[in-house]
């Protein structure tokens, strides 16, 4: 049996990382997944705040280092991505935590544990936010009422103007796993999966040039992917209010297990997962 663990959206909240930490060397996991939106702000690139390099080099990096002086031989398999409150610009500093071996940083990268494909893909779909280093088109040039395109807001790492007006969220997802064997894969996304009880957002009726908002923000091609391919699990976070809309936290699409792990609350989620020949899976708040 493979012992996982999943939380995801902690916005470099300590306390909940502090939770987190404790939580895997008391449980000692095989495998760790963090998902995106990591670091404590998403604006700190633009106003010269450390913020977030002294999170990454000084806080995440000593948790780590801790944990692995510790756990010894036990130390997991620890993988993450960003995502969109994540500046790019810091994608260096995880990076370099990745050279340590402190983490594998996985976004749009395949590695594997065992007999299963570990697939990692930070963006999502236009949001109404400024920061768009992590959105991407999801099937179309179209956006949502209300959100700004990925060619409009700001960015701390330029991108070509066609890369940004011509790729999608679809187009990567099929690139990435072209000559992958889905079957025994696991996904860690940001982004959930469209129209499902995992990309729910409160609108309270509001309407834009008498359009109504719509309430699943998810990613459609992320959706079309999972239906059509059936990977084994999949890992999602960005929308931290859904759980408490819908009332559920993971759904089934076909035979994948499909999981959100934020959380709108002061508790930290966490998501257990054992794998074997079954699937077990719970989530208790912290």
């Amino acid at each position: 049996m493979i012992k996982c663990i999943f939380s995801t959206d902690l916005h470099g909240n300590i306390k909940k990382f502090d939770k987190f930490f404790d939580y895997i060397l008391k449980e000692k996991p095989d495998i760790v997944f963090l998902g995106g939106d990591i670091l404590p702000s998403g604006i700190s690139a633009f106003t010269g705040s450390d913020t977030n390099s002294n999170f990454i080099d000084g806080y995440l990096k000593n948790k780590l280092l801790t944990i692995k002086t510790e756990l010894k031989n036990n130390y997991p398999r620890f993988y993450t991505i960003m995502g969109n409150d994540d500046p790019k610009i810091y994608e260096e500093d995880i990076l370099r935590l990745d050279k340590e071996n402190l983490l594998e940083y996985i976004n749009q990268k395949i590695v594997n544990y065992k007999n299963y494909n570990i697939v990692g893909y930070s963006y999502v779909p236009p949001t109404p936010f400024s920061l768009k280093d992590w959105e991407k088109y999801d099937v179309s040039r179209y956006v949502d009422p209300g959100c700004t395109s990925p060619e409009e807001g700001y960015r701390t790492v330029e991108e070509p103007i066609n890369i940004i007006r011509f790729s999608t969220i679809e187009k990567d997802i099929n690139t990435l796993t072209e000559k992958l064997s889905i079957e025994n894969s696991i996904f860690l996304f940001h982004s959930p999966p469209y129209k499902t009880n995992l990309d729910r957002i409160n609108t309270h009726g509001r309407m834009i040039d008498y359009v109504k908002i719509d309430e699943n923000v998810g990613s459609i091609a992320i959706k079309k992917f999972i239906e059509a391919k059936q990977p084994l699990i999949t890992l999602h976070g960005h929308i931290h209010e859904s759980a408490q809309i819908s009332g559920k936290w993971y759904e089934l699409i076909g035979r994948t297990i499909c999981i959100n792990g934020a959380h709108q609350g002061q508790e930290l989620s966490i998501v257990r997962i054992n794998i074997g020949d079954e699937i077990s899976f719970d989530r208790i708040l912290i």
